[in-house]
């Protein structure tokens, strides 16, 4: 089973875990992360599976702005194909439209075909690339997607 929620401090120790598996590089520190933990301009949602943390999903939220960008997210290599990316991509979706954001953006590297594929899958679009982006020498991809405030209920 797999429940999504904002993270909390005592989430830091698994998400800097999840970090360092997922990425061989141009990985946030600690204390980075520490920090983007309940910050106003942020937002992080978790991802547990079977009652652990096994993945994050991490947006920028500038105040006022209506942009949210996807800053990270990572799922424990070893709960791969589960659908838990595509949940927490969503989960951060909905979160920023419930904020008034309009546009959610990211970047991701040009190599990763899997990524890419789901960004596509939940329709966003390629607007562009930026040259040397990554620490290696990668570039990234530019993605972008309108939001939609969810309307309230009335009975």
């Amino acid at each position: 089973m797999i429940r999504l929620r904002m993270a909390e401090p005592a989430d830091l120790d698994r998400v800097v875990a999840i970090e360092t598996a997922a990425f061989a590089g141009d990985r946030l520190s600690r204390r980075s992360l520490r920090r983007y933990i309940g910050a106003p301009s942020a937002a992080m949602m978790v991802a547990l599976v079977d009652g652990a943390v096994g993945g994050y999903g991490l947006m920028g939220l500038r105040r006022g702005g209506r942009i949210a960008s996807l800053y990270s997210i990572a799922v424990d290599p070893a709960l791969g194909r589960r659908g838990v990316g595509r949940l927490l991509l969503q989960a951060c979706e909905r979160e920023a439209a419930a904020r008034g954001r309009t546009l959610f953006t990211l970047e991701v590297r040009a190599d990763n075909a899997a990524a890419i594929a789901l960004y596509q899958r939940l329709g966003f679009e390629n607007y562009g690339s930026i040259a040397d982006y990554y620490e290696d020498g990668e570039a990234a991809l530019r993605f972008r997607k309108t939001l939609f405030r969810p309307k309230p209920l009335t009975i």
